[in-house]
Parts: C-alpha cells; sequence; structure tokens
C-alpha cells in the first residue's frame, strides 16, 4: 500500500545508531548464524567481531561512569557540514521506503525526511514494506515504478532486496539508507547509509548498566537476529558487560521485534524464575521490546524505579521518553538525533542528485536517563542544523 503524503512517514526500524567506518560486510536477514528467531536463549550468532575498541580501559566502573557522565552533558557530534550542493531538481518527488511503518523511530526519520524536503522544495511519497521481505520487496518495486527523483531506505538491509536497488541503480535512481545495515557510507548498492555507530551505541547502554550497578549488574539481552545490525549491537552489549568482572550476562535472547508485545511477557516472567534477583538490568536493541516488558514485571509486582531496570540501545522514541521521564520500567535509551538524521537524508540525496561524494557526516547517539530526558517526544539537540542546511541548498 502506498501512502502519499508531505508531513507524514510512518515508519519503524532499528535503530538501531563517534564516526567508525565498521569493516563489516553486511549479509541477508536470513545468514545470521544460528539466529532462531523462536525467543529461546540463544548464542551470539552474528560471525566473531573484535569489540575492544569500544571495551572498558582499566577500571571498568569508573571508566563506564566517566562515559555516562560525558554522553549525559554532550553537546558536539550533532552539526552537520555547512557546506555542498545547492538545491537540485526543484519540485524532485522522492520515494521513503519504511520496512515497517509502525515503529516510533522510523516514523520520527520520515517527520525530518518530510520537513527537510519541504524546505529543499521536493516531496515525500512513503512505501510500507509492512515488516515483510515480500513487503519490502513489493514497496521498493512500487517506488521504482514511480521514478522518483531517489530512494530512501527506512530501516531495512539493502543485501535483501540487492537485486532491486540493481534494478533503481539501473534506472539512474540513487538510494539512500537509513540503518541500512551496520555501517555508515556507501557500500551494497547504497549512495550512502546514515546511522549513528552501532558500537557506540552498545557502549553507551552497557557503560550505564556497569556505572549505575557499580559493577554488579546481571543482564539478559534482547535482539532479532533478522538485522545483522541488531545481532552486531546485541554481541557489542555482551562483550561490554562480560567486561566487567562483577558483572554477567544471564540471558541471550533472540526474539522478533514485530513480536514484542506478545513475546516478552512469557520471556521475562520467565527469566524471572531462572535468575531471581540477580536479574537487574534487560537491554535490548530496541525500546520496542519494553511495552511488552512492563506487563510481566507489573504482575511480579517489580517496583517500576527498581530493578531489573530496562535499557536500550536503539533509537529513541516517545514511548521511552515517556516510561524514562514516569519512571515506568524504563531506566535508559541511547537516542538517534532521528530528525537530524531526516535532514541528512534528504541532504545526501541532494548530493547525490548533484553527482557529488556523500557527506561523511555521522552524528553522535546521546545516553538518555531521567536526567536529560526530553520534554517532548523526540530527541532533537540544538545545534543549528536545519538553519545550516537550508543555506547550503540556499533556501
Amino acid at each position: 500500500m502506498t501512502i502519499t503524503s508531505k508531513r507524514r512517514v510512518l515508519l519503524a526500524a532499528l535503530a538501531l545508531p563517534v564516526a567508525l567506518t565498521l569493516g563489516l560486510t553486511a549479509c541477508s536477514s536470513g545468514s545470521v548464524g544460528n539466529a532462531s528467531g523462536s525467543g529461546g536463549d540463544a548464542a551470539s550468532a552474528a560471525p566473531e567481531q573484535d569489540f575492544s575498541s569500544i571495551l572498558p580501559t582499566g577500571d571498568a566502573v569508573e571508566f563506564s561512569k566517566e562515559l555516562v557522565e560525558k554522553s549525559l552533558t554532550a553537546s558536539e557530534g550533532f552539526t552537520p557540514p555547512g557546506t555542498g550542493p545547492t538545491a537540485q531538481k526543484p519540485g524532485a518527488r522522492i520515494a521513503y521506503v519504511g520496512s515497517d511503518l509502525t515503529n516510533g523511530g522510523i516514523n520520527t526519520v520520515g517527520e525530518g525526511v518530510a520537513e527537510a524536503a519541504a524546505a529543499i522544495g521536493w516531496s515525500v511519497d512513503s512505501y510500507d514494506g509492512k515488516a515483510s521481505a515480500q513487503g519490502r520487496s513489493d514497496a521498493l518495486n512500487q517506488a521504482i515504478a514511480a521514478q522518483p527523483a531517489a530512494i530512501i531506505l527506512g530501516g531495512f538491509d539493502p543485501t535483501e532486496q540487492a537485486a532491486t536497488i540493481a534494478s533503481a541503480e539501473s534506472a539512474g535512481i540513487p538510494v539512500i539508507g537509513w540503518h541500512a545495515g551496520p555501517a555508515t557510507g556507501p557500500g551494497n548498492g547504497l549512495f550512502t547509509n546514515v546511522t549513528t555507530d552501532p558500537l557506540t551505541v552498545s557502549q553507551l547502554a552497557g557503560a550505564y548498566a556497569v556505572a549505575d550497578s557499580n559493577g554488579t549488574a546481571g543482564a539478559a539481552i534482547f535482539t532479532d537476529g533478522q538485522y545483522d545490525i541488531a545481532v552486531l549491537k546485541a554481541d557489542a552489549m555482551k562483550a561490554y558487560i562480560e567486561a566487567c568482572s562483577g558483572c554477567s550476562v544471564l540471558s541471550y535472547q533472540d526474539s522478533p521485534i514485530a513480536e514484542a508485545d506478545q513475546r516478552m511477557p512469557g520471556l521475562i516472567s520467565n527469566l524471572l524464575q531462572e535468575n531471581g534477583d540477580k536479574l537487574t538490568y534487560l537491554m535490548a536493541i530496541n525500546g520496542n521490546y519494553f511495552g511488552g516488558a512492563q506487563q510481566a514485571l507489573r504482575a511480579a509486582g517489580k517496583d517500576p524505579a527498581g530493578t531489573p531496570k530496562s535499557v536500550a540501545a536503539g533509537d529513541g522514541d516517545a514511548a521511552e521518553f515517556q516510561r524514562i521521564r514516569s519512571v515506568d520500567y524504563q531506566a535508559a535509551t541511547v537516542a538517534e538525533p532521528l530528525l537530524l538524521q531526516g535532514w541528512q537524508l534528504i541532504d545526501e540525496a541532494n548530493r547525490a542528485l548533484a553527482g557529488e561524494e556523500w557527506s561523511g557526516f555521522v552524528a553522535a547517539p546521546a545516553l538518555i536517563t531521567k536526567q536529560n530526558v526530553p520534554t517532548g517526544d523526540t530527541y532533537d539537540p540544538a545545534s543549528g542544523y536545519r538553519d545550516i542546511y537550508k543555506k547550503v541548498w540556499g533556501k
């Protein structure tokens, strides 16, 4: 189903998010090792990675506390380049193809895309991938058939749709990704992929659990083996927690994010029965897991401000901020500047249409707790990025 709108681009995905180009090759959704998606306790599924660059050095607790404080008060990492091509192709139509038009993260990115498109003088048509490989294929084919000036992928691995993306390239349509694999920059048929560094996101989530627990965290980690970036982030969190001598990873769960509301109550109940008070942190690659977790924690009589505390390494959406703000079974998330990324996606599309290279800009993620949770629904750093982009575009 195609939804045409300049203002509303409902959407979805992991978030998954300093600048670090990972030496990884994204693989297709069906090639994530032994990840079963069954919700069972699973071994780490991605090929073994070297996470040494994000692990604590010296005293793990002190290292983590310093990292947490630095992120909570950060004001850098959110200013895009002030140079680039002026606006190309007045009146151009851009296609925004979302993996699943129900997730708050991509919804916010879509809002940023629509806002920036209006500023540069373009319009946006959105297409719903309906949370399935076939749905994404159908949506992408519909977008190509409409012959847009450029296509933006929202939250899915381009290798899954490699043949279709190649057909867009053959038709002279540049494709730009958001959370389209674990690496920033060009590759896999994309002009570029816009995301924060997923290892930095995982490092911040892990550091919060280690610091907040004073080095005693007992964690359960939740991921979705359909997505390489999700497995990478979960494995990185696992490595960080295990680098703390007094901490432990009690469980590593592979459970589809699209079924989190249905699966999480049972998973949490089982984990509480198996681990009791040793379970002090729930860590997930996206905050969507914690809506379902609330039910089981409440049914078990757990204090909303107590343990187990929920920590997301996702993108930071309105539901997460509300849970953190009201101290309702979520203590922290690692948020991405989603509206800024929406503007960057339009800027990258403009660079592609101008025949220039991608900008090289990778925005920083930010740890969000009750101390600095936004008053509104989005994390939107005051870096003046809108005015910067409009000046670059000549608007």
